[in-house]
């Protein structure tokens, strides 16, 4: 993790850029922080995952997804771990209000390449995503301490991060109330595939019931920490 606070921002050129966020008014600023280090840059916005989604199945080229947390219809990390699944080969920082440690460091066992909490200022933001887009993992210097149960919660997210783009669906419609067959509907799948997918999910998590697997990823989000 990086803090690079003395070092210079340098420009990054020609990289494509998008930015997930359901504020636009956050989206503006965000552009306009980057606008002195993105060099004859593309960046796209979307207001939304499913937005952000069909931006990145139309052009997988993308250099950077800067992604929100907390966003309609998005549980927590969840949204971070459908893109990684989804796009292994686009790098995923999140930009976001929450600032806990914890959750910081969960993100980044999901295979996020940095967080960036939003009380950042401009420049060390700009330092951030240069260093991002260098190949470096960014976080600040808050997440590196661990206590046992944040490196439990750890390996669970690791755990996480190997459950396929469809898996993660299925997980986050158990989280909200789903039944089978209703998973199926709405997946236009079978039964009989959802419980597959569900029985790999209890495998990959080591969980004994889709009760566990909700438990297991309402840890790993923080359900006791203030989302924001």
């Amino acid at each position: 993790m990086s803090e690079r606070k003395s070092k210079p921002v340098q420009s990054v050129n020609n990289r494509q850029i998008v930015i997930i966020d359901d504020h636009p008014l956050f989206r503006d600023a965000m552009k306009g922080a980057l606008a002195g280090v993105l060099v004859n840059a593309s960046v796209r916005e979307a207001s939304s995952l499913d937005d952000g989604i069909r931006i990145l199945d139309d052009d997988r080229d993308c250099d950077l997804v800067l992604l929100d947390l907390k966003m309609p219809g998005v549980q927590g990390l969840s949204g971070l771990a459908y893109l990684r699944a989804q796009f292994p080969s686009v790098p995923v920082a999140i930009v976001s209000g929450q600032e806990e440690p914890a959750v910081i460091r969960r993100a980044l066992a999901l295979g996020a390449s940095g967080f960036i909490p939003k009380s950042t200022p401009a420049e060390e933001m700009r330092r951030a995503v240069t260093a991002i887009l260098e190949g470096e993992i960014w976080a600040p210097p808050v997440a590196k301490q661990l206590t046992d149960e944040e490196r439990e919660i750890d390996d669970l997210s690791k755990r996480l991060a190997t459950l396929t783009p469809q898996q993660v669906r299925v997980l986050m419609m158990l989280r909200a109330g789903l039944l089978n067959k209703q998973i199926a509907y709405e997946l236009d799948v079978s039964e009989a595939t959802v419980k597959a997918h569900v029985s790999a999910i209890l495998l990959k998590l080591n969980v004994d019931s889709r009760t566990q697997a909700v438990i297991a990823a309402g840890k790993i989000d923080g359900e006791s920490i203030t989302e924001g």
